[in-house]
Order: C-alpha cells, then structure tokens, then sequence
C-alpha cells in the first residue's frame, strides 16, 4: 500500500494532468511536420518525451524548491515539506524520469538525441531562476515553448523556423500566465528575496505585463497562421484563442485573486486544447 501511496502522491506532485498545456502545441508542430498524422511510433515516443521531461523538471522543482516551499503558506503542504516524501525518493524520480526522456530522443533521431541535454538543462534549470532574476516567467514560457520545435524535430531530423513562431507564441503565453499565478506569492517573494515581476512591479502592473504578454502570444499567433498558411480555420482558432485569454484577464483583478486557480489551470488548458483541434483540422482537411 505504501508503494501505490507514493505513487498517487507523486503524480500529485508533478502535476501530471497538467501535461495538456505543452502537448497540444507539440502535436501541432508533429502535425504540420508530418502533413497529416505521424507514425504510431512517433506519436508513442513524443509522447513519452513529453511526459518524461515535464515530470523530471516538475520533480527537480519540488526538490529544489524544498526548503521554499517550506516557508511559504502556500505551498507548504507539498509533498516533501509535508513529509509525504522524502528528498531522496523524488531526486531518484527526477533521475528516473530524465532517462526515459533520454531513451525517447534516442528512438527518434540523432537531432532530437544531440538536443535532449540542451532541452534538459533549460527545463530543469527554470527552477533556479527565480534566486536571480524577474525575468524567470519567460525562462518557464521558453521552456513550454520548446516543445512545437521539438516534435517538429522528432518528426522531421531538421528545423523549419517557421515553427519557432509557435514556440514564440507558447513562450510569451506561458509567461503571462505564470505572471498571473505568481501574483498570489507576492508578500512571500518580498520576505524571502525572491525574484518576479509582481515582487518589483506590485500587483497591478503586474497584470498589465500579463496583458502585454498575451498580445505578444496572440502576434506571434497571427504570424504562425500566416506562415503556415492556415487560411480561415487557423484564423478562427485565433479568435477562440483570443476571446479565452481576454475571458481569463477578465478573471484576475489586483484585489480579487480569488478566480486565480480557474483562470489559471482550466482556462489555460481549454486555450491549449482548442488551438490544437483547429490546427489538426486544417491539416487534415488540407493534406
């Protein structure tokens, strides 16, 4: 019992649900490498590449954020300062998780193996920017963002910089986003030294950053339409797109952020998953 324990409280953890904010914008670059559907086999293994990666770097997070954790009311019921696991039981996941994103880029091509380190460094290294820099919401958007180039990648062995458009577009929504979500850590930022934009801007020109952000992502959308050609359906996946994240800002206000968790989690999914079937749609029916 106390194995299967362990597990339930690790997928917590990481967040494993979460997994459908990048993925649908790396099957969309799967997608339009392929022209259409990609082999089973490579479906199957940018799937666990995917899984892989974004549970080593959730696990590293949650480890070397411990001691953080710890101190701020917020989180300090997570697993390793509430003592549901140990230290040592999620460093050996992180390990875990990191090889099998290794064996995936490796059943996909030498590019995609060459890269897997680089990609690696970035996703786990998000978790230390926050001791030195405002800026770490746009490390984490980079992170998330590399995922459209990288199914690209695996599908391809080579990079179109076309799709760096998607990945522009993924990085500065994740990074307004993560600017909402840490509006809620503010006082903990201040008191403990910690680096964001809400801790230097306060709260309300925070949000505005958020909003400037969203245009950015919604540009770099419009762009990637237009570069890939996707006519009528990818603009009307841009406005669904649009009318969501102006939905989600409707939602945070500087003295009520108590619809956080909804604009956060459920309409930042909803947004991912949206984008994708048009984009899917637009493939097939063209190719």
């Amino acid at each position: 019992m106390g194995f299967f324990r362990n597990i339930g409280t690790t997928l917590e953890m990481i967040k494993w649900e979460h997994s459908v904010f990048a993925l649908p914008f790396a099957l969309c670059g799967a997608m339009l490498a392929a022209h259409g559907i990609p082999s089973g086999r490579q479906l199957l293994w940018i799937i666990v590449a995917m899984v892989s990666a974004r549970s080593a770097a959730m696990a590293f997070n949650r480890w070397v954020d411990a001691r953080i954790d710890a101190a701020n009311p917020r989180t300090k019921m997570r697993a390793i300062p509430a003592g549901l696991l140990t230290s040592n039981f999620v460093l050996v996941f992180t390990l875990i998780a990191a090889a099998i994103f290794f064996v995936a880029a490796s059943q996909l091509n030498a590019l995609s193996l060459m890269l897997s380190p680089i990609v690696l460094v970035v996703l786990l290294g998000y978790s230390l920017t926050k001791r030195f820099t405002r800026w770490s919401h746009v490390v984490l958007g980079f992170a998330l963002g590399m995922a459209p180039a990288g199914a690209w990648i695996a599908v391809r062995g080579s990079l179109d910089p076309r799709i760096l458009l998607l990945t522009a577009a993924v990085t500065f929504w994740t990074a307004g986003f993560d600017v909402l979500y840490s509006c809620q850590d503010y006082e903990h930022d201040v008191s403990a030294g910690l680096h964001s934009i809400p801790r230097y801007l306060g709260i309300a020109n925070a949000l505005i950053v958020a909003r400037v952000f969203h245009l950015l992502m919604l540009t770099m959308l419009a762009l990637f339409i237009y570069a890939f050609q996707l006519g009528g359906i990818g603009i009307a996946g841009l406005v669904t797109v649009a009318a969501l994240i102006f939905y989600e800002h409707t939602l945070v206000k500087p003295n009520d952020l108590s619809k956080l968790n909804a604009a956060f989690f459920t309409m930042n999914g909803v947004i991912a998953i949206l984008f994708f079937v048009f984009v899917a749609t637009k493939v097939l029916l063209t190719h």
